[in-house]
């Protein structure tokens, strides 16, 4: 008895499913006999690549045509359907990848064909060939013999040197569509009186990733536990889909950062003992909905109208940065986790509702840079400075420099009124307007680091890692949480990249100093607040 991929193998190049480029072009070939004398068929496992090659080496021998597809009724086609004809030698490059093959090869390849026209060689997974033995097998492709035929085939094109890839004409395999593995299954559950429902052959199709081999193997394995009649469950529960509802629930708590009904979830899916990075998996694929939806790219969800509607009205209360970073998070907890420990689930959950989005702010009028001494000299003196119920924004320079004085003899403040922000010990504040400014529209000049540096990652050494402080004329004071990210901007190379996007999106020159700095957040405590007002500063603080 054999098994479902060997039994339902394509015997034409017509039964090739999903592979219309390739077949189409090989029946032009053969009905031309204009049949290359070699080929090279790449593409994922299970796209017919193998099946494809014992086909075209059907073709070229069919002793009734030889131009066009093989009748399967000839001496010759039987045979090779058989594995018995000795005219095609299929060669397994993984364990035959040595140069004393090749050579082998190379000497068998001169004799003339046994009964055949054609002596054709397929060898499977080339790319492991060794490299002495990709040079012995060049000779042979540059001057062939003129009955002997090569399909070389490989999963990893990239591996196979040029000099091999330019003797050969090569055909991209493509990934097998949903839709076209779902009908060649139902094809097959037809002509073997397996029940089963259109449902849970998506399920199967899906799971196979473009390979109707292996769509085509879970399909045995689902009759052979559950019989010819397979429920609509039964496929589920073989794949260890769990379809838990907790899954949407979850992407809920994220887009409404539901820490503790989250973190409930995750240890609900524990203790009952889901496999967790199959729970991951779904998880991410529900996610990648949610992205699609806020993409405008429905229709690239296969699901029915009720479940399209509940996620796209979450979508809509989601950013596309939040939905995409926890998309990569769980990602990466689903690859890195081992399916029995929830910790990288939560910490991907953690990550995702913790960090928050910068949500950019619209353009603010370009700030004022403090004036020179000299200058402030030639400019007419008010008559009085302006009245206190004026906005900080509405002071001149002159009115500045009035109150300056009273600015310097006090102390200075260790944040905003409401104990959040950031202070330096000795550091001058500047103009409240204008460094409110740069803070607003910090993010574009972090943006527009994306990709700068060595290592093209600027853009994370400012990202959360530092604020502006204060102007002090054409200098921009930074000041920075951590030691480390102070010290990578003070290198001169990197200075200079951020001086250079600062410029350009303020419109003026501006200078960059670092400084270390603390970062202060709400809830210190009473007792801290009253120390501040004596007077005491903060010199070490503990970000919570």
């Amino acid at each position: 008895m054999q098994v479902f991929y060997r039994k339902w193998r394509p015997q034409t190049l017509a039964q090739v499913v999903g592979q219309g480029h390739v077949t189409r072009t090989l029946l032009n070939a053969l009905g031309s006999g204009r049949v290359a004398h070699a080929y090279l068929f790449c593409g994922p496992r299970g796209t017919g690549k193998t099946s494809t090659g014992r086909i075209l080496a059907k073709a070229v021998n069919c002793l009734e045509g030889g131009q066009g597809e093989p009748c399967n009724r000839c001496a010759m086609c039987i045979a090779t359907n058989e594995g018995r004809a000795m005219d095609v030698i299929e060669i397994d490059a993984a364990s035959n990848r040595g140069i004393d093959e090749i050579r082998d090869l190379r000497e068998r390849a001169k004799f003339a064909p046994t009964a055949a026209r054609y002596k054709v060689y397929i060898i499977d997974e080339v790319h492991m060939l060794t490299e002495p033995a990709f040079n012995a097998l060049l000779k042979t492709l540059e001057e062939p013999p003129p009955q002997v035929l090569f399909v070389l085939a490989t999963t990893e094109p990239h591996k196979v040197p040029p000099t091999i890839l330019s003797r050969c004409q090569r055909f991209d395999f493509r990934r097998i569509s949903t839709e076209v593995m779902v009908a060649r299954l139902a094809a097959i559950c037809r002509d073997e009186g397996i029940t089963i429902e259109e449902q849970s052959l998506k399920l199967i199709a899906r799971s196979a990733t473009g390979s109707l081999r292996d769509a085509e193997n879970l399909l045995e394995q689902a009759v052979a536990h559950f019989g010819p009649a397979i429920g609509p469950g039964e496929v589920q529960a073989m794949l260890g889909i769990s379809g838990d509802a907790r899954v949407g629930r979850l992407a809920r708590h994220i887009v409404e950062r539901d820490i503790a009904a989250g973190l409930k979830d995750i240890y609900q899916v524990a203790q009952d003992g889901l496999d967790l990075r199959q729970f991951s998996r779904e998880l991410v694929e529900h996610l990648r909905g949610l992205v699609l939806l806020k993409a405008g790219a429905a229709e690239a969800l296969d699901m029915s109208a009720e479940a399209l509607a509940e996620m796209k009205a979450l979508a809509e209360q989601a950013s596309m940065e939040q939905l995409s970073r926890a998309t990569r998070l769980f990602r990466s907890a689903e690859q890195e986790g081992d399916g029995f420990s929830s910790l990288p689930l939560e910490l991907a959950f953690m990550e995702s509702v913790l960090c928050r989005d910068e949500e950019a702010t619209p353009p603010a009028p370009a700030p004022r840079r403090a004036q020179a001494p000299a200058a402030r000299a030639k400019a007419p003196a008010r008559a009085a400075p302006p009245p206190p119920e004026a906005t900080t924004s509405e002071k001149t320079p002159a009115a500045e420099e009035a109150i300056a004085p009273q600015r310097e003899a006090a102390p200075p403040a260790p944040g905003g009124a409401d104990g959040e922000g950031a202070s330096v010990e000795g550091q001058p504040q500047g103009e409240s307007g204008d460094i409110e400014h740069f803070r607003s529209r910090w993010r574009e000049v972090v943006d527009a680091t994306r990709g700068l540096g060595s290592k093209g990652n600027l853009d994370a050494l400012l990202r959360s890692a530092c604020e502006p402080m204060a102007i002090e004329g054409d200098t921009l004071v930074l000041g920075f949480y951590y030691a480390f990210h102070k010290e990578k901007i003070e290198d001169p190379k990197y200075r200079h990249m951020v001086e250079q996007k600062v410029s350009e999106v303020f419109g003026q020159r501006y200078n960059v100093r670092c400084v270390l700095t603390v970062r202060q957040s709400r809830g210190r405590g009473h007792l801290v607040d009253a120390a501040l007002r004596m007077g005491a500063k903060i010199v070490e603080g503990e970000e919570e």
